[in-house]
């Protein structure tokens, strides 16, 4: 009789067998699994699945095990881990010819390309998530995505660029959890160095603006057809849904001369954003400032340098947070 386990590492003893059977399905292991399902039948594996944050990942079954509601057995497992962590409504992601199985297991779809589909443990996610925000019937309506890690006088430049040109400005912050400065403190920290724009509205960009759930990084093979995906899927949510819902014409990026993958995603949003009626802006970088560098200063313990970078309330922040001592990463 199979055995299904659940641990924080594959033991050494099936990691071959792992491997192979996500290549065999066209997986990969992406290294940042919180936990991970194993079903196991006299020494053979059988499936396995991952979750990472509030992602169900990584998800394989055996050809020989294919009818015996393993995939089932898996799925369950990790939405009962999910909300033993606090997750009662995780993502996953397939291609488009499995949904029908994962619908099965109590998924709704969220977003859908050729190549991938975002479904969700909760009916109607992204409706609720868009329920309480902010719209406007007249005038026009842009939009910001930025990380802010930390908030600098670069996104104020953009900021306030988007508020010159609409009527409106709806702020999105990223609400994944990354580096030395908390989500909260990034929203709060656009929130009081953007007061003075009296058009702008800042908001938490949840689990649907440039975060893990709707940049999925497993189950196609090819590494750049997964960058492809990502971005598609990304923003074909934006411009699809959110967009129209908030009724958002515009929207404004920076230019990105440093780091490849977010120069890519400016390139594939300028070819995709106008085909749903969105106008993609993007602005030449302000003084060649970026976060990179505010944050290097700080590891370097050089937090006076900082100061021309970042707005007053950054660099209040900062201060109070890290005073003279070196950011930890």
């Amino acid at each position: 009789m199979s055995e299904l386990f659940i641990c924080q590492a594959v033991p050494p003893r099936w990691g071959t067998a792992y491997a192979a059977l996500l290549a065999q399905a066209g997986l990969r292991d992406e290294g940042d699994a919180d936990a991970t399902a194993l079903i196991v039948e006299e020494e053979q594996l059988l499936g396995c699945g991952s979750l990472s944050g509030k992602v169900l990942k990584q998800i394989a079954v055996s050809p020989a095990a294919e009818g015996q509601d393993v995939c089932a057995r898996i799925v369950t497992a990790l939405v009962q881990e999910a909300m033993a962590h606090g997750i009662p409504y995780p993502f996953l992601f397939t291609k488009p010819n499995n949904v029908r199985l994962f619908r099965s297991l109590g998924f709704y779809p969220v977003a859908e390309t050729a190549e991938m589909v975002m479904l969700s443990r909760q009916r109607d996610a992204l409706g609720r998530f868009l329920a309480p925000l902010p719209r406007w019937e007249e005038g026009i309506t842009g939009s910001v995505v930025c990380h802010a890690n930390p908030f600098t006088r670069g996104h104020l430049h953009l900021i306030t660029t988007a508020a010159q040109q609409c009527d409106h400005v709806l702020v999105f912050v990223l609400a994944e959890e990354s580096g030395p400065f908390p989500a909260a403190d990034r929203l709060a920290l656009v929130q009081e160095g953007t007061t003075h724009l009296s058009n702008v509205t800042v908001l938490s960009g949840g689990d649907f603006l440039v975060s893990r759930a709707t940049f999925p990084a497993y189950f196609l093979k090819d590494a750049q057809s997964v960058e492809n995906a990502r971005c598609d899927l990304d923003l074909t949510l934006f411009g699809q849904q959110i967009a129209p819902a908030l009724h958002i014409t515009r929207r404004f990026i920076g230019e990105e001369p440093f780091s490849p993958t977010t120069a890519a995603y400016n390139r594939r949003m300028k070819e995709m954003l106008p085909t749903f009626g969105v106008a993609v802006t993007e602005i030449p970088r302000w003084e060649n400032i970026s976060a990179t560098t505010v944050r290097r200063l700080l590891a370097e313990g050089r937090l006076a340098d900082i100061k021309p970078l970042v707005p007053e309330t950054t660099y209040v922040y900062c201060q109070r947070h890290f005073g003279g001592d070196p950011l930890r990463p």
